[in-house]
């Protein structure tokens, strides 16, 4: 090769400089003419595929040797020509490992006369992730399954898939004459001094799904199914999904990132100064930081975004930051570190063929380096890594403060300091706040038993008590933190996650002394938190709300569905009563948009409970299922605590017979479906209850049959239904069918609406039901004002009968019906609806109650009003227009 040629042509360049600072390079070009000359005439891919295509089944050891020594040279030479970038490279490194691992577990079972089955190779670490380095080692975890894994008669499953683990390690990382092929790392399974090489798939699952370490969780996020039985181990990760992704948002894993790295950069304190014996990988600003960054921000959202959870660094730092979970120019920076890191890791490795991420001692090895990065001098390479360390460093010292670092003020450790401390911040009743600081710090509750949990508790709680214990309901809001301290399940979670955001803990603290109900719902289920960090969009129609849930609950059956949709549920809610207490919504639209929420429910749950009927049952020619909406849910304004009015209807004749054996009548089918249509919309699971559904309104009421035909309701609503019956139709409207099928029964509905019907009948049988329901359901306190005399009822009453006397179809919003029939009442129909949502959530137990006064305000506040005294002269002024409409709509004389 002349002088010019190594200026000209890049291969030249690149094997001058391999032969000059490489002494294992200069040997391998020594030995591959054949393999250069194909290098120069048809590439570098061309090259790699030639390497490959060295590995023999008849001799493996051999030519697993020569395999790698084609591929090093080929890969060595594309890296230091620039023909190759850095994905690139580790891209074609990993193929060979993924290559010559499936060839090797392969030989290992030709070795004993049987096909590869039953064994499957995890990927972890660099490899998982497509990621190797020059010199890496291959980090595995082998599982088998002892049904399908071949064995010879006498012999256990795992003592054959020990023994095949065995040959492939040798055949993979023993040293011959030709070298080696690849270094191999069992160490990341289970308590490695203690078990098996290869351990049973179903042991595995259960490990990873109970008694998994928090570390174990990383190292999964980059892990595959490489070779063997990759149907096995596809499956195994499968199962343990998981455990990798939690679906809350994860900061413990924060806590957990912080705590390696602190024992990180405690075990290699001597050498963290840039300079001879400084590792790259684990010093300062070095690789595992790019890594550990990308990684603890996965851990924390990936279990909800699925989009964060690619394996390799650069792909998980470029998801992160188009989610917006990092800042893009911070993206950027890691992501030039992490590849100027990886490339002089590289250079160093290549020189002798070591696994190695330490910067030379040496001054001579130094300058082997510096001639491979194609630098002057060492100096050079020193000058232009310094600056991308210490950018590194000052990113991930700004993430391990996060959460860690606001200390302020401890609570005392005595009882007598506790008072003490308690009276300077003006908490009420300082004995209560001692003797329950005892008890908290007995360990007793189960969410303060972990010493992580109780670290972080005891950060956040004097913060949290200056913010619930102070004003006139501090005593209840003592006892109100201690119920929640007892009955959150677990902590660590719960309470790093308010640690790494206090602004959490200020709406923790109005929970706690506003609503009992999310205080509740928060106790029941921590994660609810998360929600209020990753705020979902309002949901603007059915449409949006039915696509949501279903996206979230693709390919689930089962439980599985039946606590997804609990899940969204309850999150939904949550956020927005907490939505309603900050005054960021409006009690109309909560309200609106709960019952666009149980509308998905019940659409997503009829729709796969008849699927699953029908499979077993076969279907009803022309029969579909039409559920009908009914009171608050017909009218889209449910609280909190409503319960669903549902009446069902089947399309179709009611004595069709189903395509299943034995056939059933479409009656007797329907009426098979709706009680486990019913059971999945009301039974608790273990993500919690639902809805209460109620049937009542249907056909001769709890006498009647469960589901009946459309056509049979309209007769029985035609000759057979009473007065309050046909008021109930005025709130009605069809949900979770087919088109066509609602608009078959909304004209339906307005026929029987518009009936021509007797004016002075119509009015005393309502007057007379509304007189039987304040006898037997009387008002019940002052701010009942649903029952109350001029309340909502009473609004609901005028509107209905009006509605029936007009002989005239009509929305089942209240308002807009009242807007049609009654204008006087849209206003005190809106006010106190806002009153019955608002207190619904605040005072859930008793929201007839008069309430407190910080109750009060709240309440004013959500209802456009300056204070309680304000409100409650509005809602006088409301009932007295009620009575009067109520006077005018049904004369004494008529009623």
């Amino acid at each position: 090769m002349s002088l010019s040629d190594a200026r000209t042509d890049p291969l030249a360049r690149a094997r001058a400089r391999a032969e000059a600072h490489s002494p294992f390079l200069r040997g391998l070009i020594r030995r591959e003419d054949d393999l250069l000359a194909r290098m120069d005439d048809q590439g570098f891919d061309s090259a790699l595929e030639t390497a490959l295509a060295r590995l023999d089944p008849a001799d493996p050891s051999p030519s697993l040797r020569q395999a790698r020594a084609g591929v090093a040279l080929t890969v060595a030479l594309a890296d230091l020509s620039g023909a190759w970038p850095l994905e690139q490279v580790t891209t074609a490194l990993t193929r060979f490992a993924d290559t010559a691992l499936d060839f090797a577990i392969q030989a290992a079972f030709a070795d004993r006369g049987h096909t590869p089955r039953g064994l499957a190779a995890l990927a972890l670490g660099k490899m998982g992730s497509h990621e190797l380095n020059y010199s890496s080692d291959i980090d595995l975890i082998f599982l088998h399954d002892p049904d399908s894994l071949p064995r010879r008669d006498d012999e256990d499953p795992t003592e054959a898939a020990v023994r095949l683990v065995r040959r492939i390690v040798t055949l993979l990382s023993e040293r011959t004459a030709d070298g080696y092929a690849l270094r191999v790392d069992l160490r990341l399974r289970p308590d490695p001094d203690s078990t098996p090489s290869s351990l049973p798939v179903g042991a595995a699952e259960h490990y990873y799904q109970s008694q998994a370490l928090a570390w174990e969780r990383s190292a999964f996020i980059r892990a595959r199914a490489a070779a063997g039985d990759l149907a096995l181990g596809r499956s195994f990760l499968a199962a343990i999904q998981p455990f990798i992704w939690r679906r809350s948002l994860d900061y413990s894993a924060l806590a957990e990132i912080r705590e390696v790295s602190h024992q990180i950069r405690d075990h290699f304190d001597e050498v963290q100064a840039l300079g001879p014996g400084f590792d790259l990988k684990r010093g300062r600003g070095g690789i595992r930081e790019c890594e550990f960054y990308a990684q603890v921000h996965q851990m924390i959202f990936g279990g909800r975004d699925p989009s964060l959870r690619p394996g390799a660094t650069l792909d998980a730092l470029a998801a992160l930051a188009a989610a917006g979970r990092i800042p893009e120019p911070d993206a950027r920076l890691l992501a030039d570190a992490y590849r100027h890191h990886r490339t002089l890791e590289h250079r160093i490795q290549m020189v002798a063929d070591q696994q190695t991420h330490a910067i030379p001692r040496l001054a001579p090895e130094r300058a082997q380096v510096a001639g491979l990065m194609g630098a002057a001098s060492w100096r050079a390479v020193e000058s232009d890594l310094a600056p991308r360390l210490k950018a590194v460093a000052r990113l991930y010292d700004r993430l391990l403060e996060t959460g860690e670092g606001q200390r302020g003020p401890r609570l005392p450790q005595d009882s007598a300091s506790i008072q003490a401390w308690a009276g300077a911040a003006r908490i009420k009743d300082p004995q209560l706040l001692a003797n329950l600081t005892e008890g908290w710090r007995s360990g007793r509750p189960r969410s303060l038993r972990a010493p992580e949990a109780a670290r972080a508790f005891e950060q956040v709680i004097p913060p949290l008590l200056q913010s619930i214990a102070t004003g006139r309901t501090g005593r209840e809001a003592l006892l109100r933190l201690d119920q929640l301290i007892t009955a959150l399940p677990s902590g660590v979670q719960f309470w790093r996650l308010l640690a790494a955001h206090p602004a959490l803990l200020k709406v923790v603290g109005r929970l706690l002394t506003t609503t009992p109900l999310l205080a509740d719902a928060l106790a029941r289920r921590p994660s609810l938190l998360d929600v209020l960090l990753e705020p979902a969009s309002p949901l603007p129609d059915i449409a949006a709300a039915s696509a949501e849930l279903e996206n979230l609950c693709r390919g689930l059956d089962g439980e599985q569905l039946l606590d997804r949709v609990r899940i969204w549920t309850a999150e939904r809610r949550f956020a927005l009563g907490v939505q309603l207490i900050d005054g960021t919504v409006t009690p109309a639209d909560a309200s609106r948009e709960l019952s666009l929420m149980a509308e998905a429910a019940v659409t997503l749950l009829a729709r796969t409970t008849t699927a699953e009927f029908t499979a077993r049952h076969g279907e009803i020619p022309g029969g579909r299922l039409l559920p009908l909406a009914l009171g608050r849910f017909g009218g889209g304004q449910l609280t909190a605590q409503s319960d669903l009015d549902l009446v069902f209807l089947f399309t179709g004749s009611y004595e069709a017979l189903s395509t299943g054996t034995p056939p059933l009548s479409a009656s007797a089918w329907f009426n098979r479906l709706v009680p486990r249509l019913v059971a999945a919309l009301t039974v608790p699971t273990a993500a919690g209850p639902l809805y209460e559904v109620d049937t009542r309104l249907r056909p001769s009421g709890a006498d009647g049959l469960l589901a009946v035909s459309l056509d049979s309701f309209i007769r029985y609503q035609q000759s057979d239904a009473g007065i309050w019956e046909q008021m109930a139709l005025t709130r009605a409207r069809p949900i979770a069918c087919e088109a066509s099928d609602a608009a078959l029964a909304q004209a339906a509905i307005d026929s029987l609406v518009a009936t021509p019907r007797d004016a002075g009948h119509v009015r005393r049988e309502a007057a007379e039901m509304r007189r039987h329901m304040a006898r037997h359901k009387p008002q019940a306190g002052p701010f009942d004002v649903k029952l109350m005399k001029g309340g909502l009822v009473d609004i609901e009453f005028i509107v209905a009968t009006r509605a029936l006397l007009a002989g005239a179809p009509v929305p089942a919003d209240l308002e807009a019906a009242a807007a049609l029939h009654a204008p006087e009442l849209v206003e005190p129909a809106r006010l106190m609806n806002a009153i019955l949502v608002m207190l619904r959530l605040i005072q859930p137990h008793d929201a007839a109650a008069a309430p407190d006064a910080a109750a009060g305000a709240l309440l004013a506040r959500a209802c456009g009003k300056p204070g309680l005294a304000s409100l409650k002269a509005d809602l006088s002024q409301a009932r007295g227009t009620v009575t009067r409409l109520w006077a005018e709509t049904f004369p004494k004389g008529d009623t």
